[in-house]
């Protein structure tokens, strides 16, 4: 409870704040619709118009709330969990393209992470390579990726994951390299007086020690990799995906929408992010680094 307390207390000062920002920002539209009709409105009346606009400059938490609903749970009850209205079918759209890339770039992160530990001219070329690669904005990369890989017949998930994978390699390369060369000089004599196999080092003191490191890179790389697929998913058009709730709401002006997707995409994210955080204790504990 004591816990709990302190998170309650942030969101309702949040909320607050936040409706309040949509009195000031929304009530402009407010106050020039009562002028042209030659109308007097009173402050009550003002805060709930601008509490129930079709297009607000920014949407009540209750307006996005319904909306969330409208679209995800009032759907299910339908029977049309899976249509094209539906912010379930988007995310799932999403969702596949997240994790594809989420393999590949971990895989490739990994695998890069042990070249770099083992090789020194990896060391000292493929490390300063992988932070430089972070530098370039995603906002330009991902345009040319989906029309490159369109003029070669490529299209539908494999790009979008790629733009993932990009993005989601970088922490993990980062983290397991830190994580393979935090054991000690101590331990790395002691597993030397045992006359262990470098093989034998790395499976049995480095791997082991690199668990905390590698959760901790999952995590920021999952979230990285769903940040990837939703931009992947503007340069095609609104289409498909979260990313092309995003543009659709922009392209009609519909805040209410957008605001919507994104804390569809917050959800998946922090849903994401805490099916890892489950999987690290549970590892941890059973490896005996965790109570």
């Amino acid at each position: 409870m004591r816990s709990l307390l302190p998170v309650l207390t942030v969101v309702m000062a949040i909320l607050a704040l936040w409706y309040g920002a949509a009195v000031m920002l929304n009530r402009q539209w407010t106050l020039d619709q009562a002028t042209r009709a030659g109308q007097d409105l009173t402050l009550a009346q003002i805060v709930a118009d601008t509490m129930a606009q079709d297009r607000p400059k920014l949407p009540a938490p209750h307006q996005v709330g319904a909306e969330l609903w409208n679209t995800t749970g009032a759907m299910v009850l339908e029977g049309r969990a899976l249509s094209k209205r539906s912010l379930i079918w988007h995310g799932w759209v999403t969702l596949s393209a997240t994790l594809l890339g989420f393999a590949i770039g971990t895989g490739a992160g990994i695998l890069l992470a042990i070249g770099i530990l083992h090789n020194r001219a990896m060391d000292m070329s493929v490390m300063p390579w992988a932070i430089a690669s972070q530098t370039i904005p995603i906002l330009a990369i991902a345009p040319m990726i989906i029309v490159v890989l369109n003029s070669v017949g490529v299209s539908g998930l494999v790009p979008k994951a790629i733009i993932s994978a990009y993005l989601s390699f970088f922490p993990v390369v980062v983290g397991m390299v830190a994580g393979f060369r935090s054991p000690d000089r101590m331990q790395l004599d002691l597993m030397n007086t045992w006359s262990a196999s470098p093989a034998q080092v790395f499976w049995k003191l480095r791997w082991p020690a690199s668990m905390p490191y590698l959760f901790t890179s999952l995590k920021v790389a999952m979230a990285a990799s769903l940040v990837g697929a939703i931009v992947g998913e503007l340069p095609t058009g609104a289409v498909r995906g979260l990313g092309a709730r995003l543009l659709a709401g922009s392209y009609y002006g519909q805040t209410v929408q957008i605001w919507a997707a994104l804390f569809a995409a917050a959800i998946l994210a922090a849903s994401l992010v805490g099916l890892i955080g489950l999987v690290q204790r549970i590892t941890l504990k059973r490896m005996g680094m965790a109570r």
